[in-house]
């Protein structure tokens, strides 16, 4: 009885198991089935018969359609799938499934990640209570565009498919989508909100009323703390990096310039050295590609220290006090243009050299 939405990445070389969730998530789904280790992505015709062949042992093991079990695979790319590992252990997966395994799931998933990473959230309504529990994976390859990034989040409302399609994306937009650590687009990207319908609750059919709002306020605050959870735990980060974008004529360019800022390796390094290079973010910013950008409007902070006023280092800025915000462990990058009303946050880190270690030494 349960309602399953999902959205997934956007990158063209995307992995079997995606191909095949995306197809099934328009039907009925009664299992998720996720591996780590191997990625399943640049396996042709093979590896979405492996995806196709775990998903159809699973089935033959829960008396359920194949169609009904929708796979995901997180891990090294270009690998043939240990489909003989997978249909091994299903039983065994079977037999320990609980409504208490939520952090042994979270745990379960975890490929370079250093923890698991989870959030729950719950409310009333007419005396029932709500909740909305959700599980991440993920801390490196992290730009979701819908890292690698796998995401689970479920409630025991009752929520028609076209609503929780709907409720997953502005969520999954607001959040996921607006992180990054390294700027690579993984193509095993997907997240998955599923509404049981377990609570004693009318079924929430349209984007409207009072439920819905409280539904969506806690499923937004769920996405955004297993987003930041990503971020938080990414590969070899010593810092959490907030890069506000105001003032501009739209979101778009608000995008692009907080995305310039947070790729930007220039930027990141100097994170990692608690160096308040300032003129680096001043670059970041001129190269977004914003049309007829008048950098004389353009106000730079470092926390709420005013280093760049109008284009120009600011005359009340010091070197100490940039010193000081760079040495924080959260920092706030904010961008003024000066330009309209639209504002766009980004959430990113530090580059280390742990996070090149990490990397190098990934497949060795």
């Amino acid at each position: 009885g349960s309602t399953v939405a999902g959205v997934f990445t956007l990158n063209a070389f995307c992995a079997a198991p995606v191909i095949l969730a995306k197809q099934r998530v328009q039907g009925p789904v009664r299992y998720l089935l996720t591996n780590t280790g191997n990625a399943n992505a640049g396996t042709g015709e093979p590896g979405l018969a492996a995806a196709e062949r775990t998903c159809a042992k699973l089935a033959e093991l829960t008396g359920v359609d194949a169609s009904q079990v929708l796979p995901y695979s997180t891990g090294v790319i270009g690998e043939p799938l240990p489909v003989e590992k997978i249909e091994g252990a299903l039983q065994a997966a079977l037999d320990d499934l609980s409504v208490n395994n939520w952090e042994a799931a979270a745990t379960g998933i975890m490929t370079t990640d250093t923890l698991p990473k989870g959030a729950s959230r719950q409310f009333q309504h007419d005396g029932v209570t709500i909740t909305i529990t959700g599980i991440s994976k993920g801390a490196g390859m992290i730009r979701p565009n819908m890292a690698t990034m796998l995401g689970y989040i479920a409630t025991d409302a009752k929520v028609s498919r076209e609503v929780l399609q709907n409720l997953l994306l502005d969520g999954a937009n607001k959040s996921f989508n607006r992180i990054t650590i390294d700027g690579d687009t993984s193509t095993n990207d997907c997240c998955m909100l599923i509404a049981t319908g377990q609570a004693a609750l009318p079924e929430i059919t349209s984007a409207s009323g009072e439920l819905f709002a409280k539904l969506k306020q806690a499923v937004f605050e769920v996405c955004m703390d297993v987003a930041q959870a990503i971020v938080r735990d990414g590969e070899g980060a010593t810092k959490f990096v907030t890069v506000e974008v105001n003032g501009g004529g739209n979101h778009q360019e608000c995008l692009d310039v907080g995305y310039t800022v947070a790729h930007s390796p220039l930027i990141k390094t100097a994170l990692f050295a608690s160096d308040p290079n300032w003129g680096r973010i001043l670059a970041a910013v001129g190269r977004a590609g914003v049309p007829d950008l008048d950098v004389s409007k353009i106000d730079v902070f470092l926390g709420d220290v005013c280093i760049a006023s109008r284009g120009a280092r600011a005359s009340t800025y010091t070197e100490a006090q940039g010193a000081a915000v760079m040495q924080q462990a959260e920092i706030t990058i904010r961008i003024e243009l000066g330009r309209g009303d639209c504002s766009e946050t980004i959430w990113t880190t530090d580059l280390s050299h742990e996070y090149v270690k990490i990397n190098a030494e990934y497949r060795t």
